[in-house]
Order: C-alpha cells, then structure tokens, then sequence
C-alpha cells in the first residue's frame, strides 16, 4: 500500500501572483512491490480477461496497471477491426441488442414507482449478467456495484480500454451459444444481425478474432473457438455451394457476395482457399487438350515453333477470360489470377515444354539449347496477360515469378549444357581454320585483297567496325517458326534465312573484298567493295574508300608534300635524289613482294577475321539465348550472368591462345629462318610484310572484340570493376596480343635488318666511296643507301595504324640503333677517298631524311652525329683532321676519339696521313719516342 503524506496548508488569500503552480500529474511507481512494473505489464498481456479484477484489487497501483491502454491496446488490434470493415458489424449487433432490450422492457409486467433517495439509480436497463466475469470481477464483494455505474465510468470510445469494453459487451452474449451443435450456431448468429451472406461472415470472423489466445475473453475460448471453427467450415460448404449456383447462373454479383464471405471465414490455415481452387479446377483448360507438342519439330529433325505460337494463343485466351473474371468475382487479396496462372503454367505449359525439351535433346544438344531458350521466350507471354487481367491491383513481380517458378525445373540442366557446348564449338571453328590453312598454303594462285594493299587501312578498318557493330545489332530470332530459321538466324527484310548470321558477319572478312585501290595482289575482277549476293538483288554491306573528313591522313599527306618541297630546295642544286620517305607507298610496290610467296609460306593466312567472326558469333548466340533468362531472380539468377561471363571468357580464351596466340608464335618462327642471301628481292622482306598484315588483321580483332564488349557485355557487368573475371580476362587478351605483337616484332626487326644489311652488301660496288681519279662527281645517293631506304620506309609505313604509338615509336627507335650499327660496320669495311667522302656524305644525309621522317628525338640526334663523322673523310689536311678526332664536343659524345680513329684509318691516303694525325692527336712520334725504332 501507498504512504499517506502529510497535506500542505493552503493559503486562502494569496495574491495572484504568488499562485501555487499546476500539480503535475502522479508518476507510477517504478517497482511494485518486489518487481517492476514493466514486468507486471509484461504477465497482463499474457492474463486472461476474467482474472484482471482479481489483480486489480490488490491495491491502488495494481488496479492503475490493469487500466492501462497498453494492454488494451494490444487487445484491441487483435481483433483487426480496421483491415476488413468488421467496424459495422459491432454498429449492427449493438441496434439489434437495444431492440431486444427494449423488447424485453416492453414484455415486462408493470412496476410501482417507489419515491426513495436513490431515485433512479437503483434501477438499471442491463441485466447484471450482460457483463459477465469481465464486470463483476471489479467490484468489491461486499459492496456490489451496478453494472450500469460501472459503464458509465470506464466506458470511453476515446480509449482503447473503452473500445474493447463495448467489443466485448457485444460478443460476450453470442458465445453461450457456442457449445451447440453446428446449425444452432449459425441460426443463432443469424438472428443477431441483419440476415446477408456478408454479415454473418463478417460476425463469424470477429468472433473468431475475439476467441484468441490474444485476448482470451473467457475461460473456456479454446472449446468455444472449437466449436466456432466448425461452424465457419459448415458456413463456408454453404458459401461454396452458392457460389457454384451462382458461376452456373453467371451472376457475378452473387459469386462476388460467396466469395467475399468465404474469404473472411477463411482462416488462412490451408495453404490454398478451398474456393479458389475449387474454382480454378473446374476450368475447362485443365481437361480439354487437343494439342501435340511434337508438332514442333519438322521432318528434318528441326524445330519450328508455329505449333507452339497456337498453344500459347489458346492459353493465353484462357487465362486472359477466366483471369479477369477472378479478378472481377474474388477478393484482390486472395490472389486467384495469380493462382490459376501458376496452376495453368505448371500443369499445362509446364507439361507441353518439357515434352518439347525432352524429344529435342534426343535429337541433339543444339536443338536441346535452342528450344530451350524458344520455350521461355514463348511462355513469358503469361506474364503481359497476367498484367492485361488483372491491371495495376497485380504485382508484375508476382506475374513474372508465376513463370519463373514453372520453368525453373530446366533451368540448371540447360546452364550447364549451355557452357558444354560453346567449348567444342569454338575449338572446332579453331581447328577447322589450320586445315583450311594448311590446304590454302598449298594452293598459292588463292590470293586475296589485303590491307595493306588499301590506301588508307586505318579507314579500311573504320569500315569494318561499323559494319561489325551494324551486324551485331541486327536482331536474332529466338523463337525459329520456319524450317532453317533456327536459334540465331537472322531475319532480313522479313524473311528468315538459316545461316546468314555466320554469312553476314563472315563476309566482313577484308580477304574478301577487292583492293580500294584496284591494284592488289593480283586481283583485277573483284569490284571496288564487296557486294554481298542476297535473293535477286545485290546489297553493298559497305565500301572501301578514302574518308573525306579524315583529317588526320589529310595532314600527313601535306607533311609529305611539305618534306618533298624542302628537300628539293636544299638538295636541288646539288641534283640529290628526293629521299624515299617523300615518296608515297603504292600497291604496285607491295605487288612486287608477292613473287616471293612461292619461296616462304603466307604468314597472314595464320590470323583470319573469319575465325574471330565465327567465334564472335557463336559466343553472341549464346548469350542471345542467356540473354533470355538475364530477368531470373536469387539463385538462378545468378547462375544466369555467371554462365553468361564465362561463355564470354570461353570465347576470349579460344580466341586467344587458340587462334591468335598461336598464329604470332607461328608467324615468328617462320620469320627467323628466313634468310635474305636465298631470295633475289631486295625492296622488302616477305616474312614481315606478311606480319603486317598480321599484325593488321589482329588489332582489328582486338577492336572487334571491344566492340563486342561494349554492346553485348556491358550491360551485364561493372566495367570499371577490375576484379570481375570478364574485365581480367579481357585485359589479359590484349597483353597477349600486345606480347605476341612485340615478340614477333622484334624478330621482324632482326629479320629486317638484316634485309638491309644484305641490301648494303650486295649493291655497294667494290670502289663505291673509292672511284676512280678521272670519274664525274656524282653527289646522289648510291644505289644500295636508296634501295635500303626504300625497303625501310615501305615497312615502318606499313606499321603505321596497326599498332598503337607508343609500340611504334619502339619498332622506330629499334630501327634506327640497328641502323647505326650496320652503317657503322658498313664504313669500317670500305676504303674511301677524299671524293668518295662526299658519296659517304650524301649516303649519310639520306639516312639521316629518312630518320627524320620517323619523328623519334633520341635517334633523331644520333644520326645527327653519324653525318657528322662523315665529314672526316673530306678534310685533306692531316693536322686538322687530328684536330676534329680531337674534338669531342662536336659529335655531342656520341663518339670518343678512339672511336672516330678507327673510322679515319678507312681513309685511302691513311698511311700517308697516320704519323702527321698521330703526332697532332697524342704528341707521338715512332722515331723519336720509340726505343725500338
């Protein structure tokens, strides 16, 4: 019990000001008793109704916890009154429980009114038993207390303690009919509201809320929610037996009013609402199928899926009518479309597809694949019906889960035979090109259009880019209807025609076209471009030609000009030849490298943009197919983009190390063991000029492939992702390619020069820088500095565009070391005179132009340095030559004097001049210094 404190005396005639303040209002103790009261609101929520009084007369703060609204609160949720409109229910029992009140008053036998000093309270219009346990329980025993005063005290509708207080004066009443058999049960609630299907649902299903383990109004709710459950079963047979009367009549009304009843009996206990699926079985779709899944494979053993096109028509039909009855008659929240739709995928579109999957995979895995991805493409129709049937009250989410669920049963076997597939086939497109290879090597009259034979190939190679990304836009047929229009045929003007994705994209292949230029490799009858052959019309797919808005190209060909127009002005008066570096590179000088294609093997036939087409094509086909699928949720979901990255790593890899791997180590080994002594050409070098085109053909499978990634790819994976196995993969790709690029062009280089070196030996004349006393001066170029320009220059331009810069400027500054090796070797070997210098000279400037050409600075100013040293052949004085050996600052330190001896002791008046240079240089005479002498 509480302590009494001591009342404060109360001032009567304070001043206003001094007024005492607002009493706030008393706190709940925080323990009662030995525990606290959160632990005391905790057992309540747990207690019975019927045993609250009982708590609540232990003392003032007992009872203060038993008034609580949290505890009523959590009563009243529980009977839901908000969610299904069970609010006019009570509104319903309450008239009809004045109307038998009053009815009662009126059959009741008069009274005398006795004047007494209760007056009117001691009268009352409820019978003390309409509250029961619930308001006896809170009056004291000795001193009883009207049920009537009790109301009037704690009954607010502004509370939720008043709320449930009148709930439960309303259905209280109505369970002592609860122990009753079935049929009394339901004529009594029947009596006690207002006679619809609608209203004695609603009353069963609120009392069914009332007799809850959460509320637990009376000691005995388990037998009488007992009781009440059988009721609602019998109620809910009735409801189903009108609601077939209803659907046989069509009166949607009627089956409206039994649906809407059933489901609030329904307790939600079953997996399924018997209604429902009672409902949804008696559909004729389940029972009449007059339809063959075999119809979908032809004579041929392939598929045509017109067959299917029809069955698909009559479900969807039948989903679309009866749907939107079901969306019409039942309750939104049962979800019946949805229901019916699952049962329709599963037992019937389910059944008709795996009867299709099932003869295709006989046939064989490609079909198997292709029908499998037909099958989904077809089946996810369901799922816009769905939506057109049930509009924005369906979840399109709950439609597409409708056929994923129904088609997840084939889902891992085809991701796993999807990659088993792909495997074989790309090593077979990689196999089959080195046969087609080794017979083309042995027919060697078969030669095509190159690039190098273009005039422009980076514009060669734009052209193919685009029409490769025109193709892979081109649309793909999933779903085959027409004999040879199967998986990934292409359709073009309407008309499906098997194979022409392969045709389509194969006929990119540059080795198909005719040279721009029209002076190519022996090739005079192939137009200008490719014409493509389709029906009885021919289609230009794309031209080669000079790009009029290529500024770039527009620029070096006035460097060109530019270069030209300054040698002739500083070399003119001399009657110098223009270097060949001012020369511009024509087909007819590559045509003179195809002689020697009897005597080394066609290198460029290693590489072919058919096999990288082909394996492009059967890797898209494949994800074409995945692509399908890419909308699957959870764990096939991601099994789905995991099979769609690795068909994609598979094709790079094939690509790769099975096609362009091998072609570079190829292409490499045959390049040294070429030997220039054995081939009578001397302006180029057949091994390389074909690892060019290699090197052509394989950055354009490079963009190709970037191509493919970013339109194909991309979607599905975070590019910026560095750790993502296609990024890694694709990545290692390109440093492959960019490895096998660099190896084989340094033996192409070693092969190169030694090509030139050859070139030097072989022209230079025995007295090429020692002519004759009597000979004209001639200050142009000798015959071998031309030709080993000629042969440098065509192929360092032929470089140009196929790699990127800085691989180019490596390839350049390679050159030019090796360069300046053989020249050096190349003086150290001749005897020249003092008129020969000047033919030194002249070589020595023409290598230096061409150099300059190539735009590399560090071996720019070596060559620089190298015509510099010619000079000491001119100088006749013998003490003045000791003097420029001497100078070490004039060769930039590109030379010592030890150096530059070496090349002074080739001069053909050396032994005349040694002692005078000797002297000069170290201040040495044999005569006088040496003892021996």
């Amino acid at each position: 019990m509480d302590k009494f404190k001591t009342l404060e005396p109360l001032k009567l005639y304070s001043p206003p000001a001094s007024a005492s303040p607002i009493r706030k209002a008393t706190v709940a103790p925080q323990f009662v008793g030995k525990l606290p009261s959160d632990l005391h609101l905790l057992i309540l929520s747990y207690l019975p109704v019927p045993d609250f009084p009982a708590y609540a007369r232990c003392s003032h703060t007992t009872a203060a916890l038993a008034e609580s609204e949290k505890l009523w609160e959590t009563r009243w949720k529980s009977l839901k009154m908000d969610n299904k409109g069970l609010g006019a229910v009570l509104n319903d029992l309450e008239e009809h429980s004045k109307e038998r009140a009053a009815e009662s008053r009126a059959a009741a036998p008069p009274t005398i009114t006795v004047d007494d000093e209760f007056g009117d309270f001691a009268s009352v219009d409820v019978p003390p038993d309409e509250m029961g346990d619930f308001v006896g329980a809170f009056q004291n025993p000795t001193t009883p207390m009207s049920a009537s005063l009790w109301t009037n005290n704690f009954k607010s509708a502004s509370t939720f303690r008043g709320q449930y207080i009148r709930v439960h004066n309303l259905l209280k009443p109505l369970t002592k009919t609860l122990l009753s058999p079935a049929h009394i049960i339901l004529n009594d609630l029947a009596a006690a509201v207002t006679p619809s299907l609608r209203s004695e649902a609603s009353t069963l299903r609120l009392l069914f809320l009332f007799l809850s383990q959460s509320i637990q109004p009376v000691r005995k709710w388990r037998e009488y929610r007992t009781a009440l459950r059988s009721a609602m079963d019998r109620f809910d047979a009735n409801l189903l037996a009108a609601f077939d009367n209803a659907d046989e009549r069509g009166d949607e009304n009627g089956m409206r009013e039994a649906a809407e009843s059933s489901w609030l009996v329904w307790d939600g206990a079953d997996s399924d609402w018997e209604m429902g699926k009672v409902w949804a079985e008696k559909r004729g779709i389940f029972y009449d199928q007059p339809w063959d899944p075999l119809a979908n494979f032809t004579k041929d053993r392939q598929l045509a899926f017109d067959a299917m096109d029809d069955f698909m028509t009559i479900v969807l039909n039948a989903i679309s009518e009866h749907g939107s009855r079901a969306v019409r008659v039942f309750p939104a929240e049962a979800g019946v479309l949805i229901s019916f739709s699952e049962r329709v995928a599963s037992d019937v579109v389910g059944e008709y597809i795996s009867t299709v999957l099932t003869r295709a995979r006989e046939i064989s895995l490609d079909i198997f694949l292709k029908a499998t991805a037909a099958s989904f493409r077809e089946a996810w129709k369901i799922v816009d019906t769905i939506m057109a049937a049930g509009g924005a009250s369906t979840s399109r989410t709950k439609a597409e889960d409708v056929v994923f669920r129904m088609f997840e049963p084939n889902m891992d076997e085809y991701l796993d035979e999807e990659t088993e597939v792909v495997k074989p086939t790309f090593e077979t497109i990689c196999k089959g090109w080195d046969q087609q290879a080794s017979e083309r090597h042995n027919n060697l009259g078969d030669v095509s259009a190159r690039f190098l034979t273009s005039h422009n190939p980076s514009q060669v190679k734009r052209n193919v880019l685009a029409s490769f990304t025109s193709v892979l836009l081109l649309p793909v047929t999933i779903v085959p209807r027409t004999v040879g229009a199967v998986g990934g045929a292409l359709v073009s003007g309407g008309t499906a025609v098997g194979g022409a994705a392969a045709q389509g994209i194969a006929m990119l292949n540059p080795q198909r076209w005719g040279g721009a230029g029209g002076g190519g490799w022996g090739i005079s009858n192939v137009p200008e471009g490719y014409q493509k052959q389709r029906g009885q019309g021919n289609e230009m797919m794309f031209e080669i030609g000079e790009d009029e808005d290529d500024e770039d190209e527009q620029k070096e060909k006035e460097e060109e000009k530019e270069k030209t127009e300054v040698f002739d002005e500083k070399h003119g008066g001399l009657g110098l030849a223009p270097p060949p570096s001012a020369v511009p590179l024509s087909a007819g000088t590559l045509h003179t490298a195809s002689t020697s294609l009897d005597q080394m093997d066609q290198m460029d036939t290693l590489l072919s943009l058919d096999v990288a087409l082909e394996l492009i094509h059967s890797s898209r086909e494949s994800l074409k197919r995945l692509e399908t699928f890419a909308a699957y949720p959870d764990r096939i979901g991601d099994r789905v983009r995991d099979t769609i990255e690795e068909v994609f790593i598979l094709m790079l890899q094939a690509l790769g190390d099975g096609h362009v791997k091998r072609g570079f180590s190829r292409a490499t080994a045959r390049m040294t063991s070429y030997k220039p002594a054995e081939h009578e050409e001397t302006t180029s070098v057949a091994p390389l000029l074909q690892f060019f085109e290699l090197v052509h053909i394989g950055d354009t499978i490079q963009s190709m492939v970037q191509v493919y990634f970013d339109k194909e790819m991309a979607p599905h994976i975070d590019k910026t992702d560095f750790l993502n196995s296609v990024v890694r993969e694709k990545k290692r790709f390109e440093n492959s390619l960019d490895d096998s690029v660099a190896g084989g062009l340094n033996a192409g280089t070693e092969v190169l020069m030694n090509q030139v070196e050859h070139i030097i030996l072989k022209l230079t004349k025995p007295r090429e820088y020692y002519p004759p006393e009597n000979a004209a001066l001639d200050l142009k170029p000798s015959k071998g500095c031309i030709e080993a320009i000629k042969c440098l220059e065509m192929h360092c331009k032929l470089l140009k565009g196929s790699t990127s810069k800085e691989v180019l400027e490596v390839f350049h500054q390679e050159v030019g070391i090796r360069l300046i090796a053989i020249l050096q070797k190349h003086i150290k070997r001749q005897i020249i005179s003092l008129t020969g210098g000047f033919q030194v000279i002249a070589d020595l400037n023409t290598y230096h132009a061409f150099i300059t050409s190539l735009k590399v600075p560090s071996i720019t100013a070596d060559f620089a340095h190298l015509k510099m040293l010619g000079h000491v052949y001119v100088v006749e004085d013998a003490k003045d030559l000791a003097q420029i050996v001497r100078d070490v600052t004039r060769y930039g330190g590109a030379y010592r004097p030890e150096d530059i001896y070496e090349f002074i002791q080739r001069r053909s008046d050396w032994k005349k001049i040694e002692k005078t240079v000797d002297k000069t240089m170290y201040n040495l005479s044999f005569k006088e210094d040496c003892i021996v002498c």
